[in-house]
């Protein structure tokens, strides 16, 4: 995991800590509340899902570009053998 990976991960771990203490302290009836954290949940799966998803397929690519390389680099050193 890169640095820049766990500094975004941190910075939504921070997020979603503040929205749930915000949603705790604010003076909301119960059920309103309930409802509010339900959706908001849903919002964050789905994003984290996204996340995820664009995450995987970054990765992909990287893969491929460090196959491509590496090939690129055999096919150099048994040319020149």
């Amino acid at each position: 995991m890169t640095n820049k990976t766990k500094v975004v991960l941190g910075i939504l771990g921070a997020v979603a800590a503040g929205i749930a203490i915000g949603m705790i302290v604010a003076p909301e009836k119960g059920s309103d509340m309930r409802k509010r954290i339900k959706r908001k949940t849903g919002t964050w799966i789905d994003g984290l899902g996204n996340l995820a998803t664009k995450g995987g397929e970054a990765a992909k690519e990287n893969i491929s570009r460090v196959t491509d390389a590496a090939k690129e680099r055999i096919s150099r050193v048994k040319e020149s053998m």
